[in-house]
């Protein structure tokens, strides 16, 4: 089985056990030892298992991580962001919590959801801060993006259920582009016409009343679809001079196999969101962002620059790993090719979404899902029984927005 192999003289002088890696000191360390240290350390709490030889360090990695594994991954790079912007977090959180039903209310509400385009300083913060109450690091999309809030018109202060996001595409995942039936040429061409959404949830106390689905089902809308619209209204492609203002696909991941917020989610006999695959894992999501830092560091002290700073997307973190690698000398696209698989999900908008995108139509035949009838399905299938279940009302009634916190 292949590894991951450091040369030991070049990670520490002295000699070293598996209890080292997670015992160090940088202090005193150069930097590429730094950098062979921390990926040490990140793969090693990633249950990686490391054996150590007279001349080189060999890190395997486990067949596949479970869930907790992945949490835990994920908590730690999460709890990084956060600690970073601890300062911004703590002077925004009495506007947050503004912003948020108590749980009396939400479970006597009609729920009456209006979707918000952020476009305001305020609407931006506000998303901000609720994304990262998110489990998963927060990161943003380069390019395209809409950031919406959605909230309950049926409540006089209106208070936020959720949030959601859309951006564009990664440009090749093959498991996508397969089920497309897309070669390069035409994936270049048409990717304009699909989206990803990075970002779908609900907050408290809408979360215990499965929020989520509503917000999974708006993102289907007639209503979304004419807000993509109007946004990019009078945009056209470089290539064949296309209106870019037209969606007919949305895709997104779910980093935890099939997810119950998406698995077997329909209206009117229609699959909202299709499972088409998992992603091969290729990604950065398993090195801190530690790591990724010095990383930069070591790059810097050698005149080497990648562009951009951290938080720029995935493509630049990428671009790091694989200079790093040329320079200290591991192997970067093994490292890359061991990160976390994700379930790939799709949202088909038009009925000929699959001949749209492959040229075969000019004009999609949409669905016409509007979101009162959304609404109205999700209250019927989820709303009403969950505002019934003695367990769920407890649990509403014990949040209180004064008590939300990051």
């Amino acid at each position: 089985m292949k590894a991951l192999a450091f040369d030991k003289d070049s990670v520490s002088e002295k000699k070293i056990t598996k209890e080292d890696v997670v015992q160090f000191s940088l202090k005193g360390k150069s930097p590429k030892q730094r950098v062979k240290l921390l990926i040490l350390r990140d793969l090693w709490n990633l249950d990686w298992d490391i054996k150590i030889g007279k001349k080189k360090i060999e890190v395997f990695p486990p067949e596949t991580y479970d869930k907790e594994t992945i949490r835990q991954a994920m908590n730690i790079k999460r709890e990084e962001i956060i600690n970073a912007n601890r300062k911004w977090i703590d002077k925004n959180i009495d506007f947050a919590r503004k912003n948020l039903a108590n749980g009396f209310e939400a479970l006597s509400s009609e729920i009456e959801p209006v979707i918000e385009v952020c476009e305001t300083t305020k609407q931006h913060s506000l998303f901000r801060m609720y994304r990262y109450y998110w489990s998963s690091p927060y990161s943003d999309y380069v390019g395209r993006r809409i950031k919406l809030l959605i909230r309950d018109n049926a409540l006089p202060n209106k208070p936020v259920i959720g949030i959601a996001a859309l951006g564009s595409p990664i440009i090749h995942i093959p498991e996508r582009d397969d089920f497309i039936g897309w070669d390069k040429k035409t994936r270049t061409k048409n990717l304009i016409y699909t989206m990803d959404a990075f970002v779908i949830g609900a907050l408290p106390p809408y979360n215990y009343l499965l929020g989520g689905k509503l917000i999974s089902l708006l993102l289907a809308s007639n209503e979304v679809r004419r807000i993509y619209r109007k946004k990019y209204k009078g945009r056209v492609t470089i290539i064949d001079k296309r209106i870019a203002n037209t969606l007919v696909g949305i895709f997104t991941t779910s980093l935890y196999g099939k997810s119950s917020q998406y698995n077997r989610l329909k209206f009117q006999d229609n699959l909202i969101y299709k499972e088409i695959g998992h992603t091969k894992g290729y990604g950065t999501l398993h090195l801190s962002k530690e790591t990724i830092q010095e990383m930069v560091k070591l790059l810097k002290s050698k005149g080497i620059d990648v562009n951009h700073r951290f938080g720029d997307g995935p493509s630049w973190v990428m671009r790091v790993i694989n200079a790093a690698g040329e320079l200290v000398g591991f192997d970067s696209d093994f490292l890359l090719k061991h990160s976390f698989k994700r379930s790939i999900y799709f949202v088909p908008l038009a009925k000929n979404f699959s001949e749209v995108l492959n040229d075969k139509a000019k004009r999609p035949k949409y669905y016409n899902f509007s979101k009162k009838d959304l609404v109205n399905h999700w209250k019927e299938r989820w709303f009403e029984k969950r505002k019934r279940n003695p367990e769920i009302i407890t649990n509403v009634l014990d949040f209180s927005s004064k008590d939300f916190t990051i």
